[in-house]
């Protein structure tokens, strides 16, 4: 399996389940040191099963040579999580996005999902009920002020996963779904929200281990019949009408 965006977050959470369940995984990060930092504070106790490359998922030399290099560590490919990504311009409201962030937020979420998922796809072949789950989020399916780009970038992951589902099971058998949560406890969330901590916030919260969770269902052959599938882990928040009554 190979992870991207496995040094933190979600991404780390669901690279340290699958080394769990004995698992040979390969984690892609942008920085050595998130890298580093991972080996040693999360990911210790499975010699032998982690292999690491850094990339920026946004360049796609840099991600064909990092999928190429883990797969052959990993002697081959079943699965791949994309984790990777940014939460842009928080709380800026539409006269203040400026292009620059818009395009660097899709870079980072849609490009960079795609350009792993292309250069996976034909170690994926080769594997065994090869699966691809991509981290998205509730927001590509209801909106809040002040996130204009990282909602249209979890939108568009809605989509891809559907299209890449059609397009690699029709041909190859090859599933993909993805796994959308609201706010999730994660240094980005932190980040992206100004907050030290989201012990005291008034609506529920993800844990990434709860989305590591669904993540290895849905790599796993108990899943087989599902694909294409955007997966809401957000309370059952989203089914809420919002009718003032």
């Amino acid at each position: 399996m190979i992870v991207s965006g496995g040094a933190s977050g979600i991404g780390l959470a669901c690279a340290r389940a699958m080394l769990d369940q004995g698992a040979r995984v390969g984690v892609i990060s942008r920085s050595e040191a998130a890298i580093q930092s991972a080996l040693s504070r999360a990911l210790t106790g499975h010699d032998g099963q982690v292999f690491t490359a850094v990339a920026d998922v946004r360049d796609e030399t840099a991600v064909a040579g990092a999928v190429g290099d883990l797969a052959h560590q990993l002697g081959g490919l079943d699965h791949v999580v994309a984790s990777a990504g940014v939460e842009g311009e928080m709380g800026a409201p539409l006269e203040e996005v400026t292009s620059q962030g818009f395009r660097d937020t899709l870079d980072a979420n849609v490009l960079g999902t795609f350009l792993l998922v292309k250069h996976a796809t034909p170690h994926l072949k080769q594997g065994s009920a090869a699966s691809v789950t991509i981290i998205g989020s509730d927001s590509g399916f209801v909106a809040a002020p002040g996130m204009l780009a990282y909602n249209a970038s979890k939108g568009a992951i809605v989509q891809l996963t559907r299209a890449l589902s059609f397009e690699l099971y029709e041909d190859f058998g090859i599933r993909v779904n993805s796994v959308c949560p609201s706010i999730t406890d994660t240094p980005m969330a932190r980040r992206g929200m100004g907050v030290e901590s989201f012990d005291d916030v008034p609506f529920p919260v993800n844990t990434p281990e709860d989305i590591a969770w669904s993540v290895l269902f849905l790599s796993s052959p108990l899943s087989r019949a599902i694909n294409g599938v955007s997966l809401l882990s957000d309370f059952g928040y989203s089914s809420r009408s919002s009718f003032p009554a």
